[in-house]
């Protein structure tokens, strides 16, 4: 037998996209997708981009080198998200720096736009400082945010 795969994300041009469907446990009584499954989507969608963009988290925490760690967000919710819906997380890089970058990111079903984040994701030692993040792993995201939508 042959088991299916988790759920992947794509790399389009700028931008990481990646698929989640409302199930009854993102939901409260009312249908609604709970405010925090955003953020654990959200949180999703930037660990499948470092994966399409080979770069190995677990690793670098295994040899003790640091992680990444969101260091301040902004969420807007505009529209909810209901139970059984198809939402598409799209993320961006919008600024890299030594030890950090910024990010936005969009929540959609269809052309609705349901939630949207600006943050700033730091890497760190694994005593919590900045340190600067690995040369490979930036050089992975300069191409990326420089790459021209298709």
């Amino acid at each position: 037998m042959t088991l299916p795969h988790p759920p992947d994300g794509l790399i389009d041009g700028s931008r990481h996209l990646y698929a989640v469907r409302v199930y009854y446990e993102d939901t409260d009584l009312s249908g609604i997708t709970y405010h925090a499954n955003y953020l654990r989507w959200f949180e999703r969608a930037r660990s499948d981009l470092l994966r399409r963009l080979e770069i190995d988290q677990r690793a670098a925490i295994e040899a003790g080198e640091g992680a990444y760690a969101v260091s301040e967000i902004t969420l807007k919710y505009l529209r909810p998200a209901r139970l059984d819906d198809d939402v598409l997380i799209a993320t961006r890089c919008t600024e890299m720096r030594a030890a950090s970058c910024r990010m936005h990111q969009i929540a959609r079903r269809g052309d609705d736009l349901l939630a949207e984040a600006q943050l700033r994701v730091g890497f760190v030692s694994p005593d919590g400082k900045p340190i600067r993040q690995p040369a490979a792993w930036r050089a992975a995201f300069d191409t990326f945010k420089t790459q021209e939508d298709t």
